[in-house]
């Protein structure tokens, strides 16, 4: 193999020594502009509906990986603030907090990381202490006996010792996907003990219109049951066909 020499200028170029000043590391953190946020009357429109009924108020769809569950309380109701950690690593989460507001629910992605813990209780705590409403992650918490003291609803993955790195990159504000869901801030999120929901802002208006039939139709159902239904509560086509409705 036969090196070519190059011209003084274009060997300058290629100077690694010299290409670590021309090109500048990458921002750790990228920071989306404030989202719009839904009026606090309209997101306590969803506060004690059962995920099941806004799923369904949706089509189907909406709800999170079956595997982030509550570990600290048992619902939340609250407008989403993301941030998006990468695997191992919590320093768009810590951004995050500088930003959150009363009634932000904190919601970090990690990829499904569970190496190391996302947070524990010194940042859950600031949390608290600037009136989010929650927090939920694809990834892992720490410190679970304190968290239950500070008391704000946490979903996650589980809970390990392992410590996250403080390096980026991340990003806060800008559309995450959380739990194999597409979450941007000014979302709605709601969860209770099945898991979390997240609402769309362009699709919050439609939701809760639906959601209304859907509390109907569920308490109508119900009722018969109760009373002592023995056939199906519902109609379904695929069985009608074969003799079994």
């Amino acid at each position: 193999m036969h090196s070519i020499p190059l011209p003084r200028d274009e060997a300058h170029k290629y100077n690694p020594a010299v290409r670590t000043v021309m090109i500048e590391d990458p921002p750790p953190l990228v920071f989306a502009a404030p989202a719009e946020r839904p009026r606090p009357e309209i997101v306590e429109r969803f506060r004690g509906v059962p995920t099941s009924f806004i799923v369904d108020a949706m089509g189907g769809t909406g709800a999170l990986d079956w595997r982030i569950k509550p570990l600290v309380g048992s619902s939340l109701a609250g407008v989403a603030l993301t941030c998006d950690c990468g695997p191992l690593d919590n320093l768009a989460f810590m951004a995050a907090l500088a930003d959150c507001r009363a009634g932000d629910v904190l919601m970090a992605a990690t990829g499904g990381h569970v190496g190391a813990a996302v947070t524990g209780d010194l940042l859950i705590g600031v949390a608290k202490n600037r009136g989010a409403a929650g927090f939920v992650t694809d990834g892992l918490v720490r410190d679970l006996n304190d968290l239950e003291t500070i008391g704000l609803p946490i979903y996650a993955m589980g809970v390990t010792p392992n410590s996250p790195q403080r390096r980026g990159p991340g990003s806060v504000g800008l559309p995450i996907v959380c739990g194999g869901v597409s979450v941007a801030s000014g979302d709605v999120v709601v969860g209770d003990r099945d898991g979390v929901v997240v609402v769309p802002r362009a699709r919050i208006s439609a939701t809760l219109e639906t959601l209304e039939h859907v509390k109907v139709a569920e308490a109508a159902t119900l009722e018969r049951v109760r009373g002592g239904l023995k056939g199906l509560p519902v109609e379904v086509p695929a069985l009608k066909r074969i003799g079994k409705a």
